[in-house]
């Protein structure tokens, strides 16, 4: 029953506006939620430093039912929409670096991935049922030496002792950047089994647009494990994922997990070059790219820890190989 109710949400958004069926909702979730996240290619073998090559991300969320009043009417306009939710707010700062395969040389290879720093603010709200996760976002940011990724980088490679890129000087240049975003997980339990243990999915889909990035995204995980009910599943950086509030209830809980996305891109800044500035270096980018993923992840009352092994598909013409990195979560709610 609680499916068709959510199925009836989803029709009436793409209806045209009927009012959702309501339905019962989970109590609200009074704790906040500081979430960190860091991926790099250098936690997954063969341990390069090409590509995408890190990222980093401290969000905050709310409790949820204490929205401040210009989102609450916000969340108001969307519940006539998609049906009833706990709703809560977040912030996170964030910053991303791109390099291109070799970074020994001083003059860049034009064929490879541009030089990038992305340093951004996003806000968002969420957005939960008992079976579903909606997060709205909105994301200002800065692409270029303003965005401090070499200093960043130059740093973390003097502390590990290892070499200091020498093409950041052809890096992209300052452009102030924006992005809007909507993502819907899903979560469908699909088996009980012995011992405590549940198998479950959650699909999602997302879609993004702004001068950073425009894609639509849809994806699938399956979990094995304990306490599934109590998230959504660990978080990710973007494009595949966003902040997950740390798990509801007490004691211990894990799940092993796996999954795929497929996602349509029609721009990707870090691949087509500056929005404004002509001459911005940029290479040929694949409008159809693939991620699959596997992790564990374990939380014990209000703390969770993830790690995910990502394989992502060549992004643009003339990367030769799949790309891989690792992704850590460390979520905490107080």
């Amino acid at each position: 029953m609680r499916r068709i109710l959510y199925l009836s949400a989803g029709a009436a958004l793409l209806g045209g506006g009927a009012m959702a069926e309501p339905a019962a909702l989970p109590a609200p979730d009074t704790r906040s939620t500081l979430n960190f996240l860091t991926e790099n290619d250098s936690y997954a073998p063969p341990r390069t430093d090409r590509w995408y090559t890190n990222g980093v991300r401290l969000g905050y969320s709310s409790p949820e039912a204490a929205l401040p009043a210009p989102l609450a009417a916000m969340d108001g306009a969307i519940g006539r929409l998609l049906g009833p939710a706990q709703s809560r707010w977040g912030l996170a700062l964030g910053q991303n670096i791109y390099t291109p395969r070799n970074t020994a040389t001083f003059v860049p290879d034009r064929a490879d991935r541009p030089y990038a720093g992305y340093a951004y603010l996003e806000a968002s709200l969420d957005r939960r049922t008992e079976f579903t996760l909606d997060r709205f976002s909105l994301a200002g940011g800065i692409v270029g030496p303003g965005s401090l990724g070499r200093k960043t980088q130059d740093i973390v490679h003097e502390l590990i002792g290892s070499k200091i890129p020498h093409g950041w000087r052809y890096q992209m240049r300052d452009e102030i950047t924006f992005n809007l975003g909507w993502q819907r997980t899903w979560r469908y339990r699909l088996a009980n089994l012995p011992g405590g243990l549940a198998v479950d999915a959650l699909p999602a889909a997302e879609v993004a647009l702004g001068t950073v990035a425009v894609y639509g995204q849809a994806s699938a995980r399956l979990r094995l494990g304990q306490g599934l009910e109590r998230d959504f599943g660990p978080a990710r950086i973007r494009p595949g994922g966003a902040d997950t509030p740390a798990p509801l209830g007490e004691g211990f809980g894990w799940y092993v997990f796996a999954g795929g996305a497929g996602r349509l891109v029609g721009r990707d800044l870090f691949l087509d070059g500056s929005t404004w500035r002509s001459g911005s270096p940029s290479v040929h980018k694949r409008n159809a790219v693939a991620d699959m993923e596997a992790g564990l992840a374990v939380f014990w009352n209000n703390v969770r820890l993830s790690y995910t092994h990502d394989w992502r598909t060549q992004e643009f013409t003339g990367q030769r190989k799949w790309f891989t990195y690792g992704i850590v979560n460390l979520a905490v709610a107080f």
